[in-house]
């Protein structure tokens, strides 16, 4: 029995190093490509390039669709960020989704809704009930009042339904955008209308930013270290991850925070999945299932320019929901796009790209907290030495800090969004801390997750208590 034990545990560790060597090794690939692809968009992006967008009367319009559920708080400055946005014609279609607070009375006051008699273009299947719609006296801005299905795919659909653009951007009610970004994103559109079905931009956390109508003042760090650490991820992952995954079209997630897509797509796959909890990968997968199908020539494509800046949670309980929502959204979409997974007919999406996320995103915090239950164990009764568990540091948790590093210097050299020196020493600090407790914790709540998905629990969208942007106007952002 201890042979067997031995061998076991020996045999499970040489596992786990040798799935982080492959895991980290793919993702330094991934970043390396990223930054060779920064630099090279960094060098096609011009003011005068922008400038003849902006005058361009075939520039397509945009129809912004904003999901809001309670978000009182931010609302009225994150609709200003977007009327204040540099873009010739837009609208702004939001769907307040059974909110409980004052979310629809403090538009309603900022930008004096008048009832109105617009309908749906009955294309999209929608759940939950629409009560009311107003329009501002400009039309610039819809807002549509519904029942909440706890679905926010479900509200992207209501709002798809009243929108009336060719091009149409989805954002988070809690997002704040910068005054080029909507352009920055546009123009692939523009340069390559034929195949260009849709784009997404960087996001950024806002925790800690002084705000001004929906402007970012000074882009700041966090105070905290949780949202400091998500800093760190949100570079590694949601800047230099999709660069990466971009630059061979293998994008598989536009974040559901600020997202650009051809309208008449959306509608022949039926919209988003409003059961879904992870409704901005189901709904680009589902481009990608589609356009592969019909054997179209298509670019989904990952603008690293434009920066849309958004509140992340600061409190570990909220944190937790909302990661082990992503973790069961996760499984949901691989199982819904099952049929790809290793599919040739799915090109790189199907060969690549699926089966990395399967291998080495949603079986990960299996293997990581088993490997945490191995190694001391193993210690513990001898059947590891310590040159075991010190290469398992290096190449799990080295390998990643190393990682975070090297997004954090590419990030500082195309962009230098933290400018002060001190920033820069927080985020190598984070990088550092988050594989210390902060990780652990990360693959637990991930593992609850994978659980719940397995499990088939109801799992819906919970609620996101929101803290405001650090507006100079006033409190919060009212």
């Amino acid at each position: 029995m201890r042979d067997f034990l031995e061998s076991a545990v020996i045999g499970f560790n040489s596992f786990v190093i040798i799935y982080f060597l492959a895991l980290n090794s793919l993702y330094l690939v991934i970043v390396l490509i990223a930054a060779r692809a920064q630099r090279r968009a960094q060098r096609m992006s011009s003011e005068t390039a922008l400038e003849d967008l902006f005058a361009n009367p075939l520039t397509p319009g945009v129809s912004v669709l904003v999901p809001a559920y309670n978000e009182e708080p931010s609302i009225v400055s994150s609709v200003h960020s977007i009327l204040d946005l540099r873009y010739p014609q837009l609208e702004v279609v939001i769907v307040d989704d059974g909110s409980t607070d004052g979310t629809f009375d403090v538009l309603q006051q900022e930008f004096e809704l008048q009832a109105s008699t617009r309908v749906a273009a009955g294309v999209v299947e929608t759940v939950g009930t629409v009560n009311s719609v107003h329009i501002s006296r400009d039309g610039q801005i819809v807002v549509i009042r519904k029942e909440n299905a706890r679905r926010r795919g479900d509200a992207l659909n209501v709002a798809l339904e009243y929108s009336r653009y060719p091009l149409v951007c989805m954002i988070d009610a809690d997002s704040v955008l910068e005054k080029d970004a909507l352009m920055h994103v546009v123009r692939p559109f523009v340069d390559d209308p034929e195949r260009v079905a849709a784009s997404g931009g960087a996001i950024r956390p806002i925790n800690g930013c002084p705000t001004e109508r929906g402007m970012i003042l000074e882009k700041r760090l966090p105070k905290a270290w949780a949202p400091r650490i998500q800093v760190v991820e949100y570079l590694r992952s949601f800047l230099l991850g999709r660069v990466g995954w971009s630059a061979f079209n293998g994008l598989m997630i536009i974040s559901g925070a600020f997202g650009l897509f051809r309208r008449d797509l959306v509608q022949q796959i039926g919209g988003m999945t409003a059961d879904s909890l992870a409704e901005d990968a189901d709904l680009v997968n589902g481009l990608h299932y589609r356009l592969r199908k019909e054997k179209q020539d298509y670019r989904i494509v990952f603008v690293p320019h434009p920066v849309c800046w958004t509140e992340v949670p600061e409190n570990l309980k909220i944190l937790s929901r909302q990661r082990r929502r992503w973790s069961h959204g996760l499984l949901e979409v691989l199982w819904r796009f099952r049929a790809m997974i290793a599919n040739p007919r799915y090109g790189r999406m199907g060969m690549l790209v699926l089966p990395y996320y399967l291998v080495f995103e949603l079986l990960t915090p299996i293997v990581e907290i088993l490997g945490l239950i191995c190694l001391p164990m193993g210690l513990a009764f001898g059947i590891l030495n310590w040159q075991a568990a010190v290469l398992y540091a290096l190449v799990a948790i080295g390998y990643g800090i190393l990682l975070s590093v090297v997004a954090i210097a590419v990030d500082d050299v195309s962009y230098k969004t933290y400018r002060r020196w001190k920033d820069l020493g927080i985020l190598l600090v984070a990088a550092f801390l988050e594989n210390f407790g902060f990780r652990q914790l990360h693959a637990f709540w991930r593992l609850r997750g994978l659980w719940s998905g397995i499990r088939g629990s109801n799992a819906a969208w919970g609620e996101m208590p929101r803290v405001g942007f650090k507006d100079t106007s006033g409190a919060a952002t009212n």
